[in-house]
């Protein structure tokens, strides 16, 4: 009975004999299921939060495995159906974090209808957001957009000084402005036509690393609060790790749920809509993404359609309704910019907004900790 049993045992393990495209249909798999399952591990290290990145693009290459087994093996055998059966629970993984933003899910920012002609928009503010990328020479491209789209706010990412002296010709026409330019990639430059009635520069977490907080009048006298913010990403060339990055958004996200008023926070976050930090910057300052319910809007990388995902962010309170979000055409960045209208409305409705869960408030005070810590 018992060599019977061992008998059965070494025949159900087994590996089967496969061929060469089953092989590398197994490793495929393995390699993809890997990655798309790696970012959970909450480890700080670039090499591990550079895959919260691309999850778009893991659905495809897992539906692309499946495909390549339905088409080249169809092999039914224990090691193929293991590797099948990691792509697929890879793909619905991924589909899931991508699902809150296509139309089928509910918008988080409802959207408000146009005046009629001849209403004043007292409550309205149009913001462009563009992270120019500081080597890029096509300057008058970026005047051009906002001389097309005549935004209320412009703020761009990565000026130096060269970026300034270009962007002078915007001094005219928006009368507030704060301009902070670096050579490291890391300069600041905001104007705006609605009168600044309080701003500060700000080195939140790494003394080169500026942002601004700005207090807003509308026409209307209604006062924002915005915060304009572009963190250091972990990647090989930047940062070995995202504790700064992280910590930087959940300062702000903590500031942002004491305050009281309209809040909007925008910039390049160098984080993902979908990523666990970006989540639990949500539910830390309760602001709503208006692109919940409505599309991805990848913003970078702008010169390579097949690597894009969406990096640059405007998140609102709930004191907003939407007008318009639009991604720009690109203006020879790696960035495309990305414009948006708010609608200010005064009257109270009955919203859900992002609320801290379980350890949240824990898991922020240790990230900011470590980052100041070190």
């Amino acid at each position: 009975m018992l060599y019977l049993a061992q008998e059965l045992s070494s025949t159900v393990f087994l590996v089967p004999e496969m061929s060469n495209i089953e092989y590398i249909l197994i490793g495929y798999a393995l390699f993809i299921t890997t990655i798309s399952f790696i970012h959970l591990i909450r480890v700080d290290a670039w090499w591990i939060r550079i895959w919260d990145f691309p999850h778009l693009q893991l659905t495809v290459l897992s539906a692309l495995g499946l495909l390549g087994w339905a088409v080249f093996s169809r092999n039914t055998d224990w090691p193929m159906m293991v590797a099948v059966g990691g792509l697929l629970v890879a793909m619905l993984y991924e589909g899931w974090l991508i699902y809150p933003f296509t139309p089928l899910h509910r918008k988080q920012v409802k959207y408000l209808r146009k005046r009629k002609a001849g209403e004043k928009e007292q409550n309205l503010i149009r913001i462009l957001n563009a992270n120019v990328y500081m080597d890029n020479t096509h300057c008058p491209d970026v005047l051009k957009l906002v001389q097309k789209y005549e935004p209320d706010v412009v703020m761009i990412l990565e000026a130096n000084q060269r970026w300034q002296d270009a962007m002078q010709p915007l001094e005219t026409s928006f009368p507030y402005q704060i301009l902070h330019p670096l050579e490291n990639t890391y300069g600041l430059l905001f104007y705006s036509r609605l009168p600044i009635r309080h701003q500060e520069v700000r080195f939140l977490i790494q003394d080169d690393i500026p942002s601004i907080y700005v207090q807003l009048e509308m026409a209307s006298g209604q006062l924002v609060h915005f915060y304009g913010i572009h963190p250091m990403p972990p990647s090989p060339t930047e940062h070995y790790r995202s504790t700064e990055r992280d910590a930087e958004l959940l300062v702000v996200g903590k500031e942002v749920r004491n305050q009281k008023g309209p809040v909007i926070v925008a910039g390049d976050l160098n984080d993902v809509a979908w990523s666990h930090t970006t989540r639990l910057f949500q539910r830390i300052s309760g602001l709503l993404d208006p692109r919940v319910g409505r599309g991805l809007y990848n913003t970078f990388h702008a010169r390579y359609f097949f690597m894009r995902w969406p990096l640059d962010h405007i998140f609102v309170s709930h004191h907003f309704k939407l007008r318009k979000i639009r991604r720009l055409p690109n203006c020879g960045s790696d960035h495309f910019p990305i414009l948006i209208a708010l609608v200010y409305d005064p009257e109270p409705v009955a919203r859900e907004t992002p609320q801290p869960e379980r350890d949240d408030l824990q898991e922020t005070e240790e990230i900011i900790e470590r980052a100041d810590a070190d």
